[in-house]
């Protein structure tokens, strides 16, 4: 699979032939006859190959005049792995258009995060997604949309402009438009949607295969308390939002994440969700990588014993650098208690009626503010810490979706104390780059000895060049070697 797919029309025909739902999300089939757009793994009969059209994402079916499918949904297909494996601007123009920053700054806020101008970016995304940024963005608000009208009570009123829309009118015409049904009809007479403003459930679709263990037991091993916590078979935690602040379960389920949440603000659905699939690497393409790092012979035996190995990433990038810091060369156990005593003193409390959350993680001005003798750490750790959250908070060092991976890479490792590991870790779970390997860590030089790899990390390195792009994913089934409890779902 690779960029442009749509345009190999006999590739996308043998896809649709096999209703393979691998491709969902990659491509969509516009079917001339009938005027609607599918994913490929659409239940219906296919139709004749000259009756169909693929674009390369639900926009462009949409400006093209297209109507979604009642039956399979091609609005709630996974996303594009494209986005989640590219730095380039239109992969980071994605990433943000997801995270609803159209929404929130218009395009001209979305050009100047990506440092380009707004004529630029909307050529780039039309030339390769067929719609603009705010084409892209209407499609998204349509999606919200529809998953408010189905799993809440919500009046329709507030459902407009919790989705995003600037008015009742131009959401009515667009559900009409993009679902050909009013949003009255989309909602169930007898359906009972949540009561309570703000609290929803739903479920996050992926590709499969998914492994759940090394995903749900690496956050759950490392869970800072009052932040996150295992509750029921769950991964919990609060959320720090644009309009306010969230708290999520997230359930391991055989085809899909449940996701329950609830929001302060109804309008940071979008973002929630999109925040959540990240945090759990939900765009992945399994097959692709694992058949890739296959192909080499030590590894053969890790992606067959659990194939569909996640890279755990997060919610929220300057969190996790912090976090970073805290666990530099020290146990899971201790980077825990670092952690805990911060959101303690300095973060923000919230109420969880529902489990033993307590505070969102403080955010980087809170950090800024603090006594540097109050840590309980060595003085050259608290320069890097003081250093990073100072850096953070004045927006001198901007960690987000929209990242440039090798630019950021080089400003964080030229903060004091951020050596490889440090930036490679930040690299892999915060900005999110597949590639990020870390031949310097005490787990990968420990799987690498007993596998027969080598072990010094000059070596290792060369060796993994064959993994590339997916060394992140490497680094995962390597980690999983061993008994740590990273590497198991909680009971």
């Amino acid at each position: 699979m690779q960029m442009g797919m749509h345009t190999d029309t006999e590739r996308c025909v043998r896809a649709v032939r096999s209703k393979d739902a691998r491709f969902d999300g990659w491509f969509f089939t516009a079917v001339l006859t009938t005027g609607i757009y599918c994913r490929p793994s659409c239940p219906v009969v296919p139709p004749k190959p000259e009756n169909m059209v693929f674009h390369p994402s639900a926009a462009a079916c949409q400006q093209a005049g297209f109507r979604a499918c009642k039956r399979c949904r091609p609005d709630t297909s996974p996303g594009s792995p494209e986005w989640n494996q590219r730095a380039d601007l239109v992969a980071r123009a994605m990433r943000l258009i997801a995270d609803g920053v159209v929404d929130r700054e218009g395009v001209p806020g979305l050009a100047g995060r990506l440092g380009y101008s707004t004529r630029q970016v909307e050529r780039q995304l039309l030339a390769e997604l067929g719609a603009g940024p705010l084409a892209l963005a209407r499609a998204q608000r349509a999606q919200t949309a529809r998953l408010l009208i189905e799993t809440t009570a919500l009046p329709m009123a507030q459902i407009a402009f919790a989705a995003g829309f600037a008015s009742i009118r131009t959401f009515n015409d667009t559900v009409r438009e993009v679902f050909a049904l009013p949003p009255g009809e989309l909602r169930a007479p007898k359906r009972q949607g949540a009561s309570t403003p703000g609290a929803l459930s739903l479920r996050l679709p992926f590709r499969a295969p998914l492994n759940p263990d090394n995903l749900f037991g690496h956050l759950a091993a490392t869970a800072v308390p009052g932040v996150e916590e295992w509750r029921d078979g769950s991964y919990r935690r609060t959320l720090r939002l644009p309009y306010g602040h969230g708290i999520v379960a997230l359930t391991p389920n055989p085809d899909h994440i449940a996701c329950r949440l609830t929001l302060s603000d109804p309008r940071d659905l979008t973002v929630a969700i999109s925040r959540c699939r990240r945090l759990l690497d939900l765009d992945a393409d399994p097959v692709a990588i694992d058949d890739q790092l296959r192909a080499d012979p030590v590894l053969a035996p890790l992606v067959d014993k659990a194939p569909g190995r996640r890279v755990p990433r997060t919610v929220d990038e300057a969190e996790f650098a912090v976090r970073a810091v805290l666990g530099q060369q020290v146990s899971t156990a201790a980077a825990r208690t670092h952690a805990a005593r911060l959101v303690t003193a300095y973060g923000e409390p919230v109420e969880d009626p529902e489990g033993g959350l307590t505070h969102l993680f403080p955010a980087p001005e809170s950090l800024a503010a603090l006594d540097p003798e109050t840590l309980a750490m060595p003085r050259t750790r608290r320069t890097t810490f003081t250093t990073l959250v100072r850096r953070l908070a004045d927006g001198d060092l901007r960690l987000g979706v929209e990242s440039d991976w090798p630019r950021t890479r080089a400003e964080l490792l030229a903060l004091p104390g951020f050596g490889p590991w440090t930036v490679d870790v930040i690299a892999m779970r915060a900005l999110g780059d597949p590639d990020a390997f870390l031949p310097t860590d005490l787990g990968i030089r420990r799987a690498a000895r007993d596998l027969g790899l080598p072990s010094t990390p000059a070596a290792l390195t060369a060796r993994a060049a064959a993994w590339r792009p997916w060394r992140a994913y490497a680094v995962q089934y390597l980690w999983a070697t061993d008994s740590h409890p990273i590497n198991f779902l909680p009971v």
